[in-house]
């Protein structure tokens, strides 16, 4: 592929290049670029937001490029600052080591193994001496450090900033100089850091690296930055059933905003807002599991709520006992969450899903949360758009 050619498909998605001319240039080289991602292991599983930077790495891999998945062990005990108003917790090296297992497993569900090279940033800062940690941290001025706009906003606020913090940007563009980073990838949070590493790999004679950044994924809430910690995510290893739940769940405002960023198409403003989140979460389930397991989950969702054929879905059984459960709606319905789906909702909730119109037992709604159900074997209680059990 000719350089302008794969200049306008990479850029596709993309929130900001430093610069597009630079990465054209390097494109034209005609060798492999070494394209760097870097990951922290914070968590022991990567979700979506993840995955959508994974998808531009798979994308220059396909055109030839060398990944080079940075495992963040070292960085990971510190805990990258960007966009947070807090310190993060320290995590051990154990836990890290731990979560770092199970990333380069999921990682690469997306990634082409044969062009990934896979590092841990522990390969060079472990053997550090302190006079070396020094120069690193000469390179850089305390200034450029508080520039970042989550630092200032701590300290208007009067908030800490632990002194290990401004070493993460410094820690992280040095990564880009161990590799020889071409091009660094990363979420728009990760600017600065970015830019770091051009600065220090200029200090070190290196060409700079291009900045890519690509835009943060909401989670599922459609307002903060999808996370493990916020529970707004979906992760890559979970249950096909729990994925395509739950993305059946936004709302069509985030389903908008979902299909150029998970599925690189915008959505069809003529397509029926239902049957287009069926297809987002069916191709979602079939990007992480299989082509089968999308249509199984798709037939039984089909079967539960569009057809309305709840009694022949293989639904949870959740056995009703009044003197366990109440018999009034709100406490009925607030017991079958929690001992058919292993879910905890408020009873504001449960009331406000039963005031809309949610719940029904055997097709008809229920609407006042004081209504006393007699409930019997082999009826179904449905609880919302996707999740019904049946009284057992």
């Amino acid at each position: 592929m000719q350089p302008d050619e794969a200049l306008s498909l990479l850029k596709q998605g993309s929130a900001q290049i430093i610069s597009e001319a630079e990465l054209r240039q390097k494109l034209a080289l005609g060798r492999p670029l070494r394209i760097k991602l870097g990951v922290d292991p914070t968590s022991p599983d990567l979700h979506l937001g993840h995955a959508l930077i994974l998808r531009k790495l798979r994308q220059f891999q396909d055109l030839g490029h060398q990944a080079v998945l940075i495992i963040g062990d070292f960085t990971s005990m510190i805990g990258d600052p960007s966009g947070r108003s807090a310190t993060r917790p320290q995590l051990s090296r154990d836990e890290v080591m731990a979560n770092a297992e199970t990333y380069r497993e999921q990682a690469f569900k997306v990634l082409d193994p044969a062009r990934t090279r896979l590092v841990s940033n522990g390969e060079w800062f472990e053997p550090m001496q302190f006079e070396q940690i020094i120069r690193l941290n000469s390179m850089v001025t305390l200034q450029q450090m508080l520039q970042r706009e989550d630092f200032r906003d701590r300290i208007d606020r009067h908030q800490p900033i632990h002194a290990h913090e401004i070493q993460y940007p410094i820690m992280q563009g040095w990564d880009s100089v161990m590799v020889q980073a071409d091009v660094e990838l990363g979420g728009t949070d990760q600017l600065f850091n970015i830019l770091v590493g051009r600065d220090l790999q200029k200090q070190e004679g290196q060409p700079q690296q291009v900045v890519f950044v690509l835009p943060i994924l909401e989670g599922l809430d459609g307002s903060k930055k999808m996370s493990k910690s916020l529970g707004n995510y979906v992760g890559l290893t979970e249950p096909a059933s729990e994925i395509f739940g739950k993305l059946m769940s936004i709302s069509d405002e985030l389903m908008a905003r979902y299909y150029p960023l998970l599925l690189g198409k915008p959505l069809d403003s003529d397509a029926h807002p239902l049957e287009a989140k069926k297809h987002l979460a069916s191709t979602i389930v079939e990007t992480y599991h299989s082509h089968e397991a999308a249509q199984r989950i798709l037939e039984d969702w089909n079967a539960r709520f569009s057809e309305k054929r709840l009694a022949d879905a293989d639904l949870p059984e959740f056995f009703f006992v009044a003197e366990t459960h109440g018999r009034d709606a709100l406490s009925i319905v607030h017991g079958a969450y929690r001992t058919g789906f292993d879910i905890t909702k408020s009873r504001a909730e449960v009331r406000r899903l039963i005031e809309q119109g949610s719940v029904q037992v055997d097709g008809e709604k229920i609407r006042d949360s004081k209504a006393i159900l007699s409930l019997r074997p082999g009826q179904i209680l449905r609880l919302d758009k996707t999740h019904a059990v049946r009284i057992g």
